[in-house]
């Protein structure tokens, strides 16, 4: 263990690399999801209007969210490119090209002309640059979460893996922010004519701040060690399908229940709250906004607790939870109190906390090393289509055929019982398998 110790740096040096490579994790998840934040906003008020006029209304509205659900059919594209590009050239070096690409895409959204200045092109580069956008994000993830991992040791992999995992309640929180802002200032004219942009617009100032932390770190001492022992895979993809297909399975699988139950309680509460219980759109988006303030700190507080006892069976029980919550939820919430539903929303987000903290530390533990960026990044991506992109579609309907939130309580359920088939088909950490490496680095410092 100390030649393990003495691979990274050490002390007050270690200690900078490991804050800057957390934050440059968590920067890069924070953006993409400030993104889907702004992007479902925009999708929902501004495009219909601004890029798809000769439509209907209903139309129109179907063709902006087409443009949002193009985001995520695009992921499994970067996982391809980008996932083995990580194994084969540095976690580092991918992760200042997609968050180039993310930022760039975004910013280019907020100038955009409509399809008033430039006609049907407008909506033809929206959706191309949704579709670069979703790019971006599909290896963006899988390096984040390596980028703050392996600059930690492996024991304490779930806490320094969930930085990335801190992203998505860190951008919320910051597109409502900037949306209430604009909102409370701006009369709808105005939103509508120019401050849409602005919120686009800001993505620079995270773009800016992730590109000046990641450029100033080394990649990180487990890449190191592969370059140095000359074991970079020549053919990752095709590696990781013949050599690691079991882990990707239980990588995939471990996804669903935790992508499923966010999208219950980010958004198909919000659509419930509004059409069955008569709710005010602030009350229900106020419930989000807490529940998401305190995943800021549960998640990481989830991975901790992954590092302390069996990750598999942490993560496991809080599948069981999030598969009978929802029957206790929409019982409580019935009378349409705001209360109770502002701490069933709280609850499921928490229980959503307890897979999403320990989740990118047990899908890399699923991979070696070689091949631990591409493995990652196909899950994350492939999950995501089948997990994230579809829920909500899929929950309005099945609210839409029963007029019931059971079906919707039943599929969450379905989900959560795939999840923990994979998590019975992972493995437990490998952490020799690190160390193996690190020591290979040692070595070569030694000789140096």
């Amino acid at each position: 263990m100390s030649n393990v110790r003495n691979a990274v740096p050490g002390g007050r040096e270690r200690t900078r690399s490991l804050a800057k490579a957390y934050t440059a994790s968590l920067t890069g998840t924070a953006l993409e999801w400030y993104d889907f934040a702004v992007y479902s906003a925009a999708a929902a008020v501004v495009f219909p209007a601004l890029f798809f006029p000769e439509s209907d209304p209903l139309t129109g509205a179907l063709l902006a969210f087409s443009t949002y659900a193009v985001g995520y059919l695009s992921r499994p594209v970067g996982g391809i490119v980008f996932g083995r590009l990580g194994d084969k050239i540095g976690r580092k070096k991918v992760l200042v090209i997609t968050l180039l690409l993310v930022g760039i895409a975004t910013f280019l959204i907020g100038v955009l002309p409509t399809y008033g200045a430039i006609g049907p092109l407008a909506a033809v580069i929206l959706v191309l640059l949704r579709f670069a956008q979703g790019v971006g994000v599909g290896g963006e993830w899988g390096g984040a979460v390596l980028l703050s991992s392996e600059f930690g040791t492996p024991r304490r992999r779930g806490f320094w893996a969930s930085a990335a995992q801190v992203g998505p309640p860190a951008g919320n929180l910051l597109a409502n922010g900037v949306l209430a802002v604009l909102t409370l200032t701006l009369s709808n004219e105005q939103f509508l004519a120019w401050g849409w942009r602005v919120a686009f617009l800001l993505s620079a100032v995270l773009v800016a701040f992730g590109l000046w932390i990641r450029l100033a770190l080394e990649d990180t001492p487990i890449f190191r060690a592969i370059e140095q022992s000359g074991d970079r895979p020549e053919a990752p993809i095709k590696d990781v399908f013949r050599l690691e297909g079991r882990g990707l399975l239980a990588a995939i699988l471990c996804r669903l229940a935790p992508d499923i139950l966010y999208a219950m309680f980010t958004v198909f509460t919000l659509t419930y709250g509004l059409t069955q219980l008569g709710m005010e759109r602030s009350q229900v988006l106020t419930a989000t906004l807490i529940g998401s303030a305190f995943q800021l700190a549960l998640i990481p507080l989830a991975g901790w607790i992954s590092d302390m006892v069996n990750r598999r069976l942490l993560y496991g029980i809080a599948a069981v939870a999030a598969a009978g919550w929802p029957f206790v939820f929409f019982l409580m919430i019935g009378g349409g109190s705001q209360p109770l539903f502002i701490l069933g929303v709280v609850v499921g987000l928490a229980i959503h906390s307890f897979m999403y903290g320990p989740q990118a530390a047990f899908i890399t533990e699923q991979f070696s090393p070689r091949l631990r960026y591409t493995g990652s990044s196909l899950a994350y991506t492939i999950a995501g289509v089948f997990g994230g992109a579809l829920a909500p579609v899929i929950f309005t309907a099945l609210l839409s055929a029963t007029g019931s939130w059971v079906a919707p309580a039943i599929y969450l359920g379905v989900a959560a019982v795939l999840t923990i088939v994979g998590l019975l088909l992972g493995r437990n950490p490998q952490h020799a398998e690190d160390e193996e490496y690190l020591d290979v680095l040692t070595g070569a410092r030694a000789t140096a």
